[in-house]
């Protein structure tokens, strides 16, 4: 006997299965046709103003899952705020200098292997005109992969350090340091990598498990 028809089953048109790998590029084409963050901002233009300009992640490379913990957390948070009334603006933008972007540039030319005088020997302003080029290409390719996510922002406006008018701000401001006598030439001890010959900031400075013996000494008190 079949007793479904007796039973007072739910009734509803949605699907017993997600399909995410399905729905959920659909649904992100749908928010870029109707320009969702565009919306967003005009319907929210008269609310008290909030905003969060990112820290930039480096353009040197797929995002990882630190960068995409990283995004998602303070897409929560922008989503957050907007929900409690704010004009939540999310700026993002890339960072688009430093070493992890000309260490790639190395590995693809190959010199990362090369010896010293061969690193030498490459025109800098060509090594600059590969680095810039390799930067713009992880700049699209993030954004699609941070689009892929949800993240909600000015996708199509970011800032980005090697821009002339972002390194301007940057020269016009040290300037004023300077004019000011707030700038001053002094010693301090610095990481410094011997291949490539410059200053390492405190992330990319990387520490190796060493063993150590030790001896423990018990004194009365």
């Amino acid at each position: 006997m079949d007793y479904k028809a007796t039973l007072n089953l739910p009734k509803t048109a949605f699907p017993m299965k997600a399909n995410l790998a399905q729905a959920e590029p659909k649904m992100l084409d749908w928010w870029a046709g109707i320009g969702i963050y565009k919306r967003l901002r005009e319907v929210s233009a008269n609310r008290p103003l909030w905003i969060l300009h990112d820290g930039p992640p480096y353009a040197n490379g797929h995002i990882h899952m630190g960068t995409a913990l990283n995004k998602i957390l303070k897409d929560v948070i922008v989503k957050s705020r907007a929900m409690l009334g704010f004009n939540a603006v999310y700026v993002p933008g890339w960072d688009c200098h430093g070493l992890p972007i000309e260490h790639q540039v190395d590995k693809e030319l190959g010199l990362d292997k090369a010896s010293v005088d061969v690193r030498r020997a490459m025109d800098p302003v060509e090594k600059r005109r590969r680095c810039r080029e390799y930067a713009l290409r992880f700049v699209d390719i993030q954004r699609d992969e941070f689009r892929r996510l949800g993240v909600f922002g000015d996708w199509e406006n970011p800032y980005q350090t090697m821009a002339p008018a972002y390194q301007a701000v940057i020269a016009r401001e040290f300037g004023r340091f300077v004019g000011r006598g707030l700038v001053y030439k002094g010693l301090k001890p610095v990481h410094w990598c011997m291949h490539c010959k410059t200053a390492l900031a405190q992330a990319e400075v990387e520490y190796e498990d060493q063993r150590t013996p030790s001896v423990y000494v018990k004194f009365p008190l």
